[in-house]
C-alpha cells in the first residue's frame, strides 16, 4: 500500500502521502468486498428505492453462514478498473463512484476524498494512483478482517510518522490488544460458550476499531453463534472514517461509530456496555476542554467526573472515570459490566490526600471497581517507553474477589523484537500472554502476583505541629530587615524609633510587643493590626529556648500558635498497627501512631485535626521491590585495583 508513495513523491510532500492513501485503501478494500454481490446489488437498487428496503433485501441476499450480509451498496456502476478505461474523464467517473454510496458509508466527507481526487488529477497523478490500487486483492478471502484491520492501523501509524504527528497515539500494539481482551473475557469464557449470547462491546477511544476487531473475534472463536454489538467513538476524522466502514464490512451497525471528543460529549450517554475496552492517548492535555469537563464535574452525582478531577496536564483519570461510568449495570444475575484500559504511571500515584487523582483512586477502590492491574515491560509502544499498565475493572466481582485488587507483574514477560518499530522493542509472546492470563484467572499467589484488600491502599495525611518559640530583639541587622521590609519600610520614623528602643533581647512575644509599642507611642507612631504583625514577624528569630507563642485573637485565642517551618506531615496507613481498616477507626489510628512514632521525638508536638485528610495511591513497584544488597567491598578493591593496573599498564606502553 505504502508503495504508491513512489509515485506521489515530488507533487506531495512526506506528510500528504496518508491524504492519499487511506482513502483509497478503504475504497479499494470495499470495492473488493463488494465484488462478488454486485449484480445482486444493482437488481435491489433497481427494484426497491427506499434505502431502509434495499438495505433490509441486500442483507438478506447476501447473508452466509459467516456472514450477516451486507448492508451498504452503490448506485454506480464503476470500479477502479472501469473507471480508469475512460482516463480523460477519470476524476469525474471516480467522484461519480464514490457518490454512489448508501447514506450509512459517508466517510469519504472525512477524508474529503473529492478534492483529494481532483488534486491528483491536476498534478498528473490520479491514473498511476487509481491503477496502484486496482491491482491490489483486498478481498477477504486474501485480507482477514484482523490482517485489514492491522493494516489500518499500521498505515495510520506510517502517515503520522511521517507527519510528526505523535503516531503511537493512533496505534495500539496487537500484542497488548489481545493481552487486555484475554484478561477482560478471562473470567467470563465459559459463559461466553454458551449458545445465544449477546454481548456489547464499547470503546470510545475508538481509533480505527482495532481493538474492538480483536474483541469480536476472540468472542466468535469462543463461540461461533454468539451475537456482538460493536460500538465506538473518535475525535479524528480520519480514524473514524476507517473505523466505521471497517465495521460496515464486518455487517455492524455504522451508526454505532460516532465521532467527536469522548471527554466533552457523550455518544452513547443512554448507554452501558457488557465489555468498554480503551487505550487513550498517553500524556494529553485537556486545557482546551476545561471548561466543559469541570462543568460535568460540578454537576455532581449527574456527572461522569463527580468524583474528582486530574491536574488539565494528563487526561488519563478522565477517561479511567468514563469507562468505569459506561459499566453495565448489574442484573438479576448478578452479571454487570467489565472493562480494560491501558495507562501510564501516574494515575497509580499521582496527586496527594485530598486531590482529584487521589478522591479518583478512591472511588474506583472503595466502590469495588478495580479487579486487578497488570505492569507491561517497557518498550511496548511505537512512541513511548515508559512504564505502562493494564487495569481491568468490573462493577460484580465474584465472590473470591470482592474488595482486593491483583496486582501482577509482567514487566519480565517481554521478548526483544528483531526490529523495533519507533519505540516498540518489546512484544508479549502467545506463551507468556497464557501465562499472565493463567495467573490473573485462578488468583495465583507468586513473587510477581500479590492480592491486596482494597483498604491496604488507603492512608490518612496528618498534619503535625510544633509550637512557634520566637526571641525578639532590635539588632541592627533586624532592623535593617524593617527598613527593607515592603509596608514596614514606608512607615514614618519606624527605623529611628527602633534603632533607639536598645538592644535588649525578649524571649516572650507578649512582653516584646508590650514594651515595643508602648515605645513607638511615645515617638508618636502608630501601627496598624497588620503592620504590628508584620513588625513582629520581621524582627522575630526561631529560639527554643523562647516561650511559647499563644494565638492573640479569633477563634482559636489562647492555643498554642504553630511554627509553620516546624510543620511536618505523616501518612498512616488504613490498619496501622492492627487497628480496624475503617474509616470510622481514623481517630483512634492516628492517636496511638502519634503516641508511637511522634511524641517521643517531639514531646510539644501535636495534631491539627482540621488538615487531617483522607488518600489513596497504589504504589506498585513497592509491592514488588526485591532488596540487592550491595557488593562486599573486598569485590570492589579487587576489580578497582585490577582496573587501576590495567590502566597502568597501557601507560607503560605508551611510554615505551
Amino acid at each position: 500500500m505504502w508503495s504508491v508513495a513512489d509515485t506521489l513523491r515530488g507533487p506531495y510532500q512526506e506528510a500528504e502521502y496518508g491524504s492519499v492513501i487511506l482513502p483509497f485503501t478503504v475504497l479499494r478494500r470495499l470495492e473488493c468486498v463488494m465484488e462478488p454481490h454486485r449484480e445482486t446489488m444493482a437488481e435491489i437498487v433497481k427494484q426497491y428505492s427506499g434505502e431502509q428496503q434495499r438495505r433490509t433485501h441486500l442483507k438478506i441476499k447476501t447473508r452466509t453462514a459467516d456472514s450477516t450480509g451486507m448492508s451498504f451498496w452503490t448506485t454506480s456502476d464503476y470500479t477502479l478498473e472501469r473507471a480508469l478505461q475512460d482516463p480523460e474523464n477519470l476524476a469525474e467517473n471516480l467522484i461519480d463512484y464514490v457518490a454512489g454510496f448508501s447514506s450509512n458509508l459517508d466517510v469519504f466527507k472525512s477524508f474529503d476524498f473529492e478534492n483529494v481526487l481532483r488534486a491528483l488529477d491536476s498534478r498528473e497523478r490520479l491514473s498511476q494512483v487509481a491503477s496502484h490500487f486496482a491491482g491490489i486483492d483486498l478481498s477477504p478471502e486474501s485480507v482477514s478482517n484482523a490482517d485489514m484491520g492491522d493494516l489500518f492501523e499500521n498505515l495510520i501509524y506510517r502517515f503520522a510518522e511521517s507527519a510528526n504527528d505523535g503516531a503511537g497515539q493512533f496505534y495500539t500494539p496487537r500484542d497488548v490488544v489481545r493481552l487486555l481482551v484475554d484478561l477482560v473475557y478471562a473470567e467470563d469464557t465459559e459463559a461466553l460458550r454458551d449458545r445465544g449470547q449477546v454481548r456489547s462491546i464499547y470503546d470510545p477511544t475508538v481509533g480505527t476499531g482495532g481493538m474492538l476487531t480483536v474483541a469480536d473475534e476472540h468472542l466468535h472463536d469462543l463461540n461461533q453463534s454468539a451475537t456482538t454489538a460493536l460500538f465506538g467513538q473518535e475525535v479524528n476524522p480520519r480514524t473514524y472514517a476507517i473505523c466505521k466502514a471497517d465495521l460496515l464490512i464486518k455487517g455492524q451497525d455504522a451508526t454505532n461509530v460516532r465521532q467527536g471528543d469522548t471527554l466533552v460529549t457523550d455518544r452513547f450517554a443512554d448507554r452501558k456496555f457488557d465489555y468498554v475496552l480503551s487505550n487513550p492517548p498517553f500524556g494529553t492535555d485537556w486545557k482546551a476542554i476545561a471548561s466543559q469537563v469541570t462543568n460535568e464535574h460540578e454537576r455532581g452525582g449527574q456527572g461522569r467526573f463527580a468524583p474528582g478531577l486530574p491536574g488539565t496536564g494528563d487526561a488519563a483519570m478522565l477517561f479511567l472515570l468514563h469507562v468505569a461510568s459506561k459499566l453495565r449495570d448489574i442484573d438479576e444475575y448478578g452479571r454487570g459490566g467489565k472493562a480494560g484500559i491501558v495507562l501510564n504511571g501516574s494515575p497509580l500515584f499521582n496527586g496527594g490526600a485530598g486531590s482529584g487523582p487521589s478522591a479518583i483512586r478512591g472511588h474506583m477502590l472503595e466502590n469495588d471497581l478495580v479487579e486487578a492491574i497488570v505492569a507491561l515491560p517497557n518498550d511496548m509502544f511505537y512512541n513511548t517507553g515508559i512504564a505502562t499498565y493494564l487495569w481491568i475493572l468490573s462493577n460484580a466481582k465474584p465472590a473470591e474477589r470482592k474488595g482486593t485488587v491483583q496486582l501482577i507483574d509482567a514487566t519480565g514477560l517481554g521478548s526483544k523484537l528483531r526490529k523495533s518499530i519507533g519505540s516498540k522493542r518489546v512484544e508479549i509472546a502467545e506463551k507468556k500472554r497464557a501465562e499472565v492470563v493463567q495467573t490473573f484467572a485462578s488468583r495465583e499467589l507468586s513473587a510477581t502476583s500479590k492480592i491486596l484488600e482494597n483498604r491496604d491502599f488507603a492512608y490518612w495525611t496528618i498534619t503535625v505541629e510544633r509550637p512557634l518559640r520566637l526571641n525578639f530583639e532590635c539588632t541592627p541587622e533586624r532592623i535593617s530587615d524593617v527598613a527593607e521590609h515592603r509596608a514596614l519600610g514606608k512607615v514614618t520614623g519606624l527605623v529611628e524609633a527602633l534603632g533607639s528602643f536598645g538592644e535588649r533581647m525578649y524571649l516572650n512575644r507578649e512582653e516584646f510587643l508590650r514594651d515595643v509599642g508602648k515605645h513607638l507611642g511615645d515617638e508618636d507612631i502608630r501601627l496598624t493590626t497588620a503592620q504590628r504583625k508584620a513588625l513582629w514577624q520581621t524582627i522575630g528569630q526561631q529560639d527554643e529556648a523562647a516561650d511559647v507563642c499563644y494565638v492573640q485573637s479569633g477563634k482559636n485565642e489562647g492555643e498554642m500558635e504553630p511554627d509553620p517551618t516546624l510543620r511536618d506531615t505523616d501518612n498512616i496507613p488504613f490498619g496501622w498497627g492492627g487497628h480496624p481498616k475503617t474509616h470510622n477507626a481514623a481517630q483512634e489510628t492516628i492517636d496511638a501512631y502519634f503516641e508511637a512514632e511522634v511524641k517521643p521525638h517531639a514531646p510539644d508536638a501535636w495534631v491539627d485535626k482540621t488538615k487531617t485528610k483522607t488518600g489513596y495511591e497504589i504504589p506498585f513497584t513497592r509491592h514488588f521491590y526485591e532488596y540487592m544488597p550491595p557488593r562486599p567491598l573486598e569485590e570492589i578493591d579487587a576489580d578497582l585495583n585490577r582496573i587501576v593496573g590495567e590502566i597502568l599498564a597501557i601507560l607503560k606502553e605508551v611510554e615505551a
